[in-house]
């Protein structure tokens, strides 16, 4: 069983925008966080997941309040898969640009390649944006640090895959008929693959959601659970079927994501009933068959001490906050 593609599959990654960044230093380039962003690129609830690849030159990230930079070197992916607000740049400080006005113009004007800075060293960016469902994608991604490093020149898949996506932001193949598309799936494998070059990398002590991908027990359970969330778990059921104690399973997985099987599955059963009250026209009682509660009364208490508010009520402001995006 795949764990990560089944919990990938889950949170419903979509689309991409691409640009080329050409900057010389000193530069400084300022990026909004998830919401900001997402209100540019789409007006549906969703989260923005942000990275940048170093194809030439070097340049440092660093979160917005947080003094220590990351340095970054040509192929360099660096991800920020909460959608946090950061800062990057190079060379001695200057005023940051606003990259959420460049993403803006890449979008209306069809701006493909973006350029500011001093004059100096020169750094080529390709900045990526891809987004998740919104609520399906809470769980996996407060599982993830706030910033992920990896080099993807290390081997020659991942010379490929810079390659490949280099070619596809081409200004050449701008009007080609598919390019949107293979656009779209190339940020996916490039995220996957980061992903899976960070779980590799990992300690053997490390716990968390990637470390648990690696456990061969503990990795099945969260993908069973993904899989077949109204399907009554118990602690027996879930051990008989990866094969281990339920003392055993208990342990292992509360040692790596801080919480017990049923309490995980609890959450995500809820996440999607967020989800479906966002983007179904389903009723409440229905919702709350489909995500594993026998009845709306327990689900209305769950769902309540999850998100502050009743289903409904959770609905109605939702739907109010669509409204609003879409007057302004």
């Amino acid at each position: 069983m795949d764990v990560l593609s089944e919990v990938l599959k889950a949170v419903k990654l979509d689309g991409a925008v691409f640009y080329n960044g050409e900057f010389s230093a000193p530069w400084c380039a300022h990026e909004p966080d998830s919401p900001t962003m997402a209100s540019y690129l789409s007006v549906g609830a969703k989260h923005v997941i942000i990275f940048h690849l170093i194809t030439e030159g070097r340049a440092y990230a660093r979160m917005e309040g947080v003094d220590r930079p990351v340095p970054l070197a040509a192929g360099d992916i660096v991800v920020f898969p909460r959608g946090d607000a950061h800062i990057m740049g190079n060379g001695s400080p200057v005023a940051p640009m606003d990259s959420a006005g460049e993403l803006q113009r890449v979008l209306s004007e069809g701006v493909t390649v973006s350029r500011c800075g001093g004059g100096g060293a020169l750094t080529k960016i390709i900045c990526g944006y891809m987004t998740c469902d919104l609520h399906l994608s809470h769980i996996f991604l407060s599982g993830l640090p706030p910033i992920l490093k990896i080099n993807i020149r290390t081997d020659e898949s991942g010379q490929w895959l810079e390659q490949s996506i280099r070619h596809a932001i081409d200004r050449a193949d701008a009007g080609r008929p598919g390019v949107e598309a293979v656009r779209a799936k190339l940020s996916e494998v490039l995220f996957i693959e980061t992903l899976r070059r960070y779980i590799d990398r990992l300690p053997p002590k490390q716990t968390g959601w990637l470390a648990g991908v690696r456990d061969p027990e503990i990795g099945k359970t969260p993908a069973l659970l993904h899989r077949r969330p109204a399907h009554p778990w118990t602690i027996a059921a879930l051990a008989n079927e990866v094969g281990t104690s339920r003392s055993v399973l208990a342990e292992r997985f509360r040692r790596y994501l801080s919480e017990t099987p049923i309490a995980y599955l609890t959450r995500w059963r809820l996440q999607l009933g967020a989800q479906q009250l966002t983007s179904t026209s389903h009723s409440v009682v229905e919702i709350a068959a489909e995500v594993g509660y026998e009845s709306e009364p327990a689900f209305n208490r769950a769902f309540k001490r999850e998100f502050g508010l009743p289903p409904a009520r959770f609905r109605s402001q939702s739907k109010e906050r669509k409204s609003d995006r879409l007057i302004f």
